[in-house]
Formats: structure tokens, sequence, C-alpha cells
């Protein structure tokens, strides 16, 4: 298989985490989504990563479904649990964690591809409304790190290393919790020290 992606993609990094953790091989190829590679538009029209090409040719963009397909390819491990309460649960927290990232990173191209005449800082004050909300939701309400790590510690883990990555110092502040969680994930899943100086 292969994964077209990019290390400063949050998005990427929660695919890559989750099939590490699995044992799934896959070949990670970089991209750069604003060139459009071939390869890459071959495989999904939109540009768009991380896309996942199988082994059969099949494939797959939206990192939720990687994410699902990737929990199809083990019966052991799981990335989401089988009941369907606790599957609920673990999808909230991933499309949380994945919408909090959709906010930064239209922070982060209004502030890379406007000009200064067109750059609108009501529009950024929107998307920081959101990202705020959302992470006090996360200080109140961290997902726990039990025997087995799930879809949502990786999105969050992905969420958090691109915080880290793009915004350090502008939202620690009144977050403990949070701010603490990386280390107790780093114990959980010791290769995200080495993979969040990337995301």
């Amino acid at each position: 298989m292969k994964l077209l992606y990019s290390s400063a993609s949050p998005y990427s990094a929660k695919v890559v985490m989750a099939a590490n953790h699995l044992g799934i091989k896959a070949e990670l190829v970089p991209v750069d989504t604003a060139a459009d590679p071939e390869e890459l538009l071959r495989a999904n029209p939109l540009g768009k990563i991380p896309t996942l090409i199988t082994d059969d040719g099949l494939t797959l963009y939206d990192s939720r479904t990687i994410m699902h397909y990737l929990d199809s390819l083990d019966s052991e491990q799981r990335l989401y649990p089988r009941k369907p309460e606790k599957r609920a649960e673990i999808e909230r927290m991933e499309a949380l964690c994945d919408g909090i990232c959709d906010a930064l990173l239209l922070i982060v191209y209004e502030k890379r591809y406007r000009t200064p005449e067109t750059y609108h800082q009501p529009w950024v004050d929107r998307q920081w409304e959101k990202v705020r909300r959302g992470l006090d939701y996360l200080d109140e309400n961290p997902p726990k790190l039990g025997k087995r790590l799930n879809a949502g510690h990786f999105a969050l883990g992905g969420l958090l290393g691109y915080l880290m990555l793009r915004f350090p110092g502008e939202w620690e502040q009144h977050r403990v919790r949070l701010a603490r969680w990386p280390s107790a994930f780093q114990e959980a899943y010791p290769p995200f020290m080495t993979l969040k100086s990337h995301v």
C-alpha cells in the first residue's frame, strides 16, 4: 500500500500513527498538494491528503475513511469499539479533533495566501472561536489512556502535534490537562515523540 501524505498534516499524522499502531505496512509518499502532483490527482480528484492506494489499486481519501479501512484490516486490534455507544463516543472525539484542525487550517491559509488588503480578521476571529470552544471541551473531557488506543487518541495526537508546531504558546494557557496530555500519550505511544516534530 501507498499513503500519499504530508508531514505537516494533522490528518496524515493521525493515519500514520494508526497504521503504525496496527502494524500495517504502507509506503509513505510525501507530496506537495500545492504542486498538484500527478500521482495524487490520479488517486484523488480533490488533490487532498492523506490518500491511500491499496495493493489492489483501490484509492481511499478523507482521513476518517482511511481510518475505517485500516480498522477493518485487523480483527484483534481495533481503532473503533464494536459496541455502538462506545464507537459513537470515539467517532465523536475524532470528528471534534478533525473539526478543530479544519478551523486551524483556515487560519493558516488566511495568513499564508491572503494579501494584507484582502486578509479578513473577522473570519480569522470566527475560526479561533471554534478552536477555543473545542479545546476548552477537550481540556474538560480529555480521552482516557487505558490499555487500548483508539481513533480518538490518534486524532487528538495529530491535533496537538499540529498546535505545537504551528501555534506554540497560543493555546496552552488555562488548559492544563490538555497541555499535559501529549506527555501521557507519549508513554502510551512512544513513536509520537518522533512524529510530532514533523506534524
